[in-house]
């Protein structure tokens, strides 16, 4: 069965930011700086969930101190280091909102540029960003074009820049997502499948705050080029339908014990 999407209705919407966290606790303060100027522009209702993915750097000492010090924000500890998909399926598991958006910890985007997403919910069950004049390295770049040229090949999803960590999904078809390991990588993808559409927005890009980066050449090829077949796989077996027509008998059989 499709999902139905959200009420139109400003007053009755509201967003969960998620934002995943494995040892960024050089970016925290700033990120959430920048968290806090987004919130006082969000014409929703929106609060900020933080994903500590297994951290050993103080990263979640710094979001609990955040978060019991500001109104708007809440966090989950996972037990260990899962990655980034579990990261995701965690925070959404526990959403309650009728939009989720996702942004990486890094600030090498701005969620003030989730303020252009807006406009275009909620006639699209998915806004995804396109990260433009990238601030990355040569091989990163290289690599991920191989991999988004790739996936657009073999699933001809045409999304130009699926890894983009600027996202804003209705929570319904969110929760739909079939989750699998390196499912991050194709959430345009999980959403179409479900028959919704995905609006892509161009947004700005940076070069990291601090810290390093989570991936280097290998999982940045290897992952992304045997997930697609991954995706392949599911998609063929997918189960979708949409119901015609239903009646429910509201008289309910009662038996007399005897």
């Amino acid at each position: 069965m499709l999902p139905e999407s959200p009420t139109t209705s400003p007053q009755m919407q509201s967003l969960t930011v998620l934002v995943p966290v494995y040892n960024e606790v050089d970016c925290l303060v700033r990120l959430t700086e920048a968290l806090d100027a987004f919130l006082l522009q969000s014409p929703m209702a929106t609060e900020i969930l933080f994903i500590n993915d297994g951290s050993t750097d103080g990263s979640l000492a710094l979001i609990q101190t955040i978060c019991h010090s500001r109104s708007g924000y809440s966090y989950i500890s996972l037990s260990q280091n899962h990655g980034l998909s579990t990261a995701i399926k965690a925070g959404i598991d526990h959403c309650s909102s009728t939009y989720i958006g996702y942004i990486d910890a890094d600030l090498q985007t701005s969620p003030m540029d989730l303020l252009l997403f807006f406009e275009h919910l909620p006639q699209y069950q998915m806004v995804n960003g396109i990260r433009m004049h990238r601030k990355d390295t040569f091989v990163k770049k290289i690599s991920s074009r191989i991999a988004n040229g790739f996936r657009r090949r073999m699933i001809q999803d045409n999304i130009a820049d699926t890894g983009c960590p600027l996202k804003i999904m209705d929570a319904v078809y969110a929760r739909r997502v079939p989750f699998f390991d390196g499912m991050h990588r194709f959430l345009p993808a999980l959403i179409q499948l479900q028959g919704g559409k995905v609006k892509q927005v161009p947004v700005q890009h940076f070069e990291r705050y601090a810290g390093t980066s989570k991936y280097h050449l290998f999982n940045r090829l290897w992952g992304p080029l045997n997930d697609t077949f991954a995706f392949r796989w599911m998609r063929k077996r997918y189960i979708r339908y949409t119901v015609a027509e239903e009646f429910v008998n509201q008289k309910a059989v009662r038996h007399e014990q005897v």
